[in-house]
């Protein structure tokens, strides 16, 4: 699946102000915590969610798999304690064709996240690796900063911000 990146995170906020402020949930924006860290500055594409907690290891799994233009959005607590990405995985993330990954938590490797060809964000770096303790979930709807986003959702991040809408029809 091909993503396109000829689009605004704004435009698509003044398309879609409405449904924003009815609250039904088909409009989301995420907050504004969230860093740019790697090759690419926009992108886009069908979501498949990871639920996980200073446990990278449906991450890794994830992203080696085929991504066919996919974002893997992953709910990490919100912990600054161990980065769910690294350098290696965000290689094998562009290499195996995913568009992006949206980390609620932490990432590792700056220089190494930023060469690879996959859209990266997180709420900050730290060099601390993971915990390979507790086994996460993939599938699940997961809550992202206070705002839903499920497997299948469509996402849009650019330079000023991130948007979460349902499936394109």
């Amino acid at each position: 699946m091909s993503t396109t990146n000829d689009f605004s995170t704004c435009d698509l906020c003044d398309a879609h102000k409405g449904a924003y402020a009815e609250g039904d949930g088909h409009f989301r924006v995420l907050p504004p915590v969230f860093q740019s860290y790697g090759g690419r500055a926009r992108f886009s594409g069908p979501v498949l969610t990871v639920k996980c907690f200073e446990d990278n290891s449906p991450v890794k799994a994830a992203l080696e798999s085929p991504g066919e233009g996919r974002v893997l959005v992953v709910d990490g607590g919100g912990s600054l304690r161990r980065a769910l990405i690294g350098g290696n995985i965000a290689a094998a993330a562009a290499k195996n064709g995913w568009a992006g990954v949206v980390i609620d938590g932490a990432a590792r490797d700056k220089a190494e996240l930023a060469a690879a060809d996959v859209g990266i964000r997180a709420l900050a770096l730290l060099p601390m690796p993971t915990d390979r303790k507790t086994p996460g979930q993939t599938g699940v709807p997961v809550l992202i900063q206070g705002v839903w986003v499920k497997t299948g959702d469509w996402l849009y991040a650019d330079e000023d911000g991130i948007v979460v809408m349902p499936p394109r029809a």
